[in-house]
């Protein structure tokens, strides 16, 4: 018969837990750095019940870029699905900023604190490369159509290269971050992003 407690221990919700605090850990500390025991600690539960979950902390760092990944792909889509013609790139560009600001720890872990962590990791930070480029190409066609495929291809490349140093940029608080002040630094990435979006559209 089971029990109460072993009932507890596949709650969704208890997983989600262990990633949440190693989420928040990896953010500040290296995770190098980081134990089991830490994650444990910070989650309010034994080693063991983290063990139940996951093998190791990599599997948990990783199942944690998962998440988040899917997450950040499933809002660029649902922006660009939203996105009216003639309203302009730049406002998705920063309110995918805005949504990655919402959730700092974990843009740090995706875009900082785990770059070069493991083979697996790289793998997925290509995965949602390729699909946040998919759909800035699909908003590119959406706000400029027609666009021939190598116009579109190009823009979108070009869109998330600016996007990927933006999150960086606003995640670490560098020395351009810091001299812009959040809301300068918006604007500017907002007018880059229609100045780049905008040679789509003249071609």
């Amino acid at each position: 018969m089971t029990t109460s407690g072993s009932r507890a221990a596949h709650r969704p919700s208890r997983r989600q837990w262990v990633i949440e605090a190693a989420t928040d850990l990896f953010a500040t500390q290296p995770p190098d750095e980081v134990t089991v025991a830490d994650i444990a600690a910070r989650a309010e539960m034994t080693s063991a019940a983290v063990y139940y979950h996951f093998s190791s902390k990599d599997q948990v760092l990783v199942e944690g870029m998962r998440v988040f990944a899917a997450a950040l792909g499933d809002q660029l889509e649902s922006l660009t699905g939203a996105h009216a013609p003639g309203s302009g790139i730049g406002s998705e560009v920063t309110a995918l900023l805005a949504w990655l600001a919402e959730h700092r720890s974990a843009a740090t872990v995706f875009f900082v604190s785990s770059a070069g962590m493991s083979q697996e990791a790289e793998v997925l930070r290509h995965g949602i490369r390729t699909r946040l480029l998919e759909e800035l190409v699909r908003l590119v066609r959406k706000e400029y159509e027609p666009v021939t495929d190598a116009e579109a291809a190009v823009t979108g490349l070009a869109l998330l290269a600016l996007l990927e140093n933006a999150a960086i940029s606003q995640i670490s608080g560098d020395d351009v971050y810091r001299a812009l002040g959040h809301r300068a630094f918006t604007k500017e990435v907002d007018r880059l992003a229609e100045r780049i979006a905008g040679a789509a559209g003249d071609a």
